[in-house]
């Protein structure tokens, strides 16, 4: 799985960029700003969501003149090929087509996997819940492609019920279908999510790697946790709405989930852990997820490390490289200099990203 071709048109920096490539790992260096960043984000666009900035499709489009954006791909998923474009005109949502035709976004999970790791996820464990549920959801939805469409619709009816809630509607009959649904869809999102988890957590203990193994765990807003499955979930809601209409709001099911980790070794919540601890530990997560793909679908997904060697001193950050060589899979990867990818030499392809009067350019060098 992997990309033999990336065009950017008016996207971001890039009024216009087109890379060739042979699904060896993607090295990107150039000074801050110059538009590495967005490359990644590009291809982030190949998968379902709003990339990994969730920027908002009028966001992308090349300054001053926001006249639409556009991201086309080749990929490769074992002997299939399909043509990707994700677009935008000038005030329109995001488009997608696959192999000439329109389609849902929730089509591209069936057909590209892409993990990611950004700087803004380096304080993750210390953060709010909401980020560490996010990316969980797209852990999950790397192996359960119907995730995001539970999720979508579980919160459809949430919006719907947090209505009534704050228009203190008091009628049980308004409440029973939109909790009835919620329950169906919470029941499978939490099936999926733990499922999840089971199999990183297997990831983690089969493999070899220079990174620390991390215990993740789901925990509920109560230390008893979450009612689990549809029959108790629905009743959890039908007895909570006095109480969430006091709040205003739903107070109980998946979306109050977190993710707890612990660095497995010394038995240390993340949160404690040094920022290089911290830094170590999710990229162990994404190479467990990474591994775990991989076997299931016989090919690894693609991987977006956007600054990644920004905590990591040279031997782990050359233990990664190894790692990702290992792996087969295409990684794009990002830094300032072209010394960071030395230890990689001809395992991957080297671009250059130089910026002037804001447009991006790239240019292909060898590395090493």
């Amino acid at each position: 799985m992997y990309l033999t071709g990336l065009s950017l048109s008016h996207f971001r920096s890039h009024r216009r960029a087109t890379l060739v490539l042979d699904g060896r790992p993607v090295a990107l260096w150039g000074a801050n700003g110059a538009g590495k960043t967005n490359v990644l984000e590009a291809v982030s666009l190949l998968s379902p969501g709003r990339g990994l900035r969730r920027a908002g499709p009028e966001d992308l489009a090349r300054r001053p003149r926001p006249i639409g954006w556009k991201v086309s791909a080749v990929l490769r998923a074992g002997a299939a090929i399909h043509e990707i474009e994700s677009m935008a005109e000038a005030g329109q949502p995001r488009a997608l087509r696959i192999d000439a035709k329109a389609a849902p976004q929730a089509a591209l999970a069936r057909i590209c996997r892409i993990l990611w790791l950004v700087p803004s996820m380096d304080r993750l464990w210390i953060e709010a819940p909401e980020g560490r549920r996010r990316f969980l959801d797209r852990l999950t939805l790397s192996f359960a492609p119907h995730h995001g469409e539970s999720v979508l619709a579980y919160e459809k009816a949430m919006r719907e019920r947090n209505r009534l809630l704050k228009d203190m509607v008091r009628d049980a009959t308004w409440y029973a279908a939109l909790e009835t649904q919620m329950a169906e869809q919470g029941a499978l999102i939490q099936s999926a999510r733990s499922a999840a988890l089971a199999r990183i957590a297997a990831a983690q203990g089969a493999g070899t790697t220079a990174f620390p193994a991390a215990d993740l765990a789901l925990t509920g807003p109560e230390d008893a946790g979450e009612p689990q499955g549809a029959a108790g979930l629905a009743e959890a809601l039908a007895r909570g709405r006095a109480r969430d209409m006091a709040a205003g709001r739903t107070l109980t099911g998946p979306h109050r989930a977190d993710l707890a980790a612990t660095y497995a070794a010394r038995g240390v919540p993340a949160a404690q852990c040094s920022t290089g601890e911290q830094k170590a530990l999710l990229i162990s997560v994404i190479l467990a997820n990474a591994r775990a793909l991989a076997e299931d679908l016989g090919a690894p997904p693609i991987l977006l490390l956007d600054e990644v060697a920004a905590h990591l001193d040279a031997a782990r950050r050359a233990a990664l490289y190894d790692e990702i060589c290992a792996l087969g899979a295409q990684a794009f990867l990002t830094g300032t200099g072209a010394e960071l990818f030395d230890t990689l030499g001809a395992r991957a392809q080297g671009f250059e990203v130089t910026e002037t009067g804001g447009l991006s350019a790239l240019r292909e060098r060898p590395l090493g």
